[in-house]
């Protein structure tokens, strides 16, 4: 569920701080390694795909908040989680990396001006959203993604 306000986004997002890393951390380099399925990314490619969410939606908030205004790119999951090679980098690499990013993240949605919220943002060729609705879809979407990590037996 999307949380309701950009405050409620950061604040939902710093609980998952609180519990996430060592949640993560109990789970051994092995299991983290094997894919879900076949054909479906490992619980390291998905944790690696939210690192490079957070990477394209840290350039989102800043460029929309500064500009008034944002036209983004496509985000190519496949090939960004593919290039990076996630499935062999090492697991505690990847949490620190994404408990890092967020940490970063929660504090730039809560500086963020509320004047900004309302900033009118083109991802992809989609229909234009607010700043605000980004900044809450991206904790709705992190939360997503971990839940698929927590639902695979280790």
């Amino acid at each position: 569920m999307i949380p309701a306000t950009v405050a409620d986004a950061a604040r939902e997002l710093k609980a998952v701080l609180e519990t996430a890393p060592a949640m993560l951390a109990a789970l051994p380099d092995e299991a983290a390694a094997r894919p879900r399925a076949p054909g479906k990314w490992s619980r390291k490619q998905i944790l690696g795909h939210l690192v490079d969410s957070a990477a394209n939606n840290h350039q989102r908030f800043v460029r929309a908040s500064l500009a008034g205004s944002l036209a983004f790119p496509r985000y190519e999951q496949e090939k960004w989680v593919d290039l990076e090679g996630y499935a062999d980098r090492p697991w505690t690499r990847i949490i620190g990396l994404w408990v890092e990013y967020n940490h970063h993240l929660v504090h730039l949605m809560e500086r963020i001006p509320a004047d900004r919220h309302a900033a009118p943002c083109i991802v992809e060729k989609s229909d234009p959203v607010t700043l605000e609705f980004l900044m809450r879809d991206y904790v709705r979407h992190l939360k997503h993604h971990l839940a698929q990590i927590w639902d695979v037996p280790a």
